[in-house]
């Protein structure tokens, strides 16, 4: 017979992690601020999505963002150029952000009564998915550079998305994507995901990105 334990640390830590975030999900419902946690692989133009997003609907909707990356404020200081309250967090080398961290940014950004606030997850398929940061949404941005088979490749990332964003779409012509794969491959995952194709460089299908993000806080605000 042994004389140690084994411990099933991922288990557990999971575990911890879901409590904080369903408690961090509550805290937002009551305050009325809708947490979209975006994920994506590096350079797929979260940043640039987000700084014509809240250039479009500045006026309209009160935005705020958290930056998560390695090192650096990059992506901080391009979101506060557009007037979006911002903050940037800094991961101390983890690939992805938790509910404790998450709860941690927004007690730093102090937001107040925003309307929506983007969690600009590190750029990462694989472990930002596996933790619940506590976001009433999710997202993920596909960038059509990264080809119609992610889905296939990375199936957690999918799983746990509610919207997929085709970003890039004005480069289709130059690479071998099917839009309609894509779209099987995704529901092949996540049948309940929907997939909205824009150029965040063009503009192209952004106003069809903006109407779902208006239903998606005011359905936040007013479903109990």
């Amino acid at each position: 017979m042994s004389d140690y334990r084994v411990i099933e640390v991922k288990q557990s830590v999971l575990a911890s992690n879901d409590q904080k975030a369903n408690e961090l999900r509550s805290k937002m419902k009551e305050k009325g601020t809708l947490l979209i946690n975006l994920m994506s692989s590096p350079g797929s133009g979260k940043t640039t999505m987000l700084r014509r997003t809240i250039k479009a609907l500045k006026g309209e909707l009160d935005i705020a963002v958290m930056e998560a990356d390695i090192d650096s404020d990059v992506d901080a200081a391009a979101i506060s150029e557009v007037g979006a309250q911002t903050i940037q967090l800094h991961t101390g080398g983890m690939c992805h952000l938790d509910a404790a961290m998450c709860a941690q940014g927004l007690e730093g950004l102090a937001a107040g009564d925003t309307d929506v606030i983007f969690l600009e997850n590190v750029g990462n398929l694989v472990c930002p998915a596996e933790f619940d940061t506590g976001a009433g949404v999710n997202i993920t941005i596909l960038s059509v550079p990264e080809g119609d088979d992610k889905p296939l490749k990375y199936p957690l990332m999918y799983q746990v998305c509610d919207l997929v964003l085709v970003n890039k779409t004005d480069v289709m012509p130059y690479f071998d994507f099917d839009l309609d794969t894509l779209c099987k491959n995704v529901a092949m995952r996540n049948p309940k995901a929907r997939v909205i194709p824009i150029s965040a460089q063009t503009g192209e299908g952004m106003d069809a990105w903006y109407q779902w993000l208006r239903e998606r806080v005011a359905a936040w605000k007013t479903e109990k």
